[in-house]
């Protein structure tokens, strides 16, 4: 299991309860640095069990081994300060844990858009947020026709009670550019569904949810 453990910034004290329970539960925390880390960890009184390390020197044999014992093990990433996985190499390792159906959480805090640019499997340099959709079906599909010509990668949500049909409306845009869908972040039955359209369709469980879509960028030929 890896959990993605946003921390403060700067005031200590911002740390959220959920993220003090993973920290003080893992078996490994993953780091950028032990220097930035272990100072973090002293003064909230907690002891790392086992430090490992993931940064921009790691390299693939590195992420490979990571990945295993992300299987193995209760795993907590943390970044020097702020969500892990939000520019910085966290992504490659989430990609790796997805390939090979290994839990990914995140621990976010009070931020849902941090939590979704977590949770994804590439580097993210900019995105467009596009927020809800217009709720009037010939706006709707007006705003989804001119997304499509949008590079950028594009985040959007919507009322619980439009999931499916925003999934389809997706599968119908965007069938060649994939995308990343978070149900119900930091509650019990959290879903992140990465892929094609029509993958995130049929993988589905529910009509109803609190939710964030992103489609990636569109990839350079």
């Amino acid at each position: 299991m890896l959990y993605l453990v946003a921390t403060p910034i700067g005031e200590v004290s911002e740390i959220t309860l959920r993220a003090l329970e993973i920290l003080k539960s893992a078996d490994v925390i993953l780091c950028e640095s032990t220097k930035e880390t272990s100072k973090l960890l002293k003064q909230l009184d907690i002891k790392a069990k086992k430090y490992e390390l993931l940064n921009e020197h790691s390299t693939l044999d590195d992420l490979k081994r990571l990945t295993e014992i992300c299987k193995n093990e209760t795993v907590a990433l943390v970044s020097d300060c702020g969500t892990p996985g939000f520019c910085d190499p966290g992504n490659d390792l989430i990609g790796l844990c997805r390939k090979q159906k290994i839990p990914v959480k995140s621990v976010l805090g009070a931020s849902s858009l941090m939590g979704l640019l977590s949770l994804t499997s590439r580097r993210l340099n900019e995105f467009v947020f596009r927020g809800f959709l217009p709720a009037e079906t010939e706006a709707r599909s007006k705003e989804w026709q001119k997304l499509t010509s949008e590079k950028r990668a594009i985040i959007i949500m919507d009322t619980p009670y439009r999931l499916k049909k925003t999934i389809d409306e997706l599968n119908r845009h965007f069938v060649n550019r994939p995308a990343l869908l978070a149900l119900d972040l930091s509650q019990e039955n959290e879903l992140v569904l990465e892929g094609s359209a029509n993958y995130i369709l049929q993988n589905l469980d529910r009509d109803k949810a609190e939710f964030m879509l992103l489609i990636y960028p569109h990839d350079k030929v």
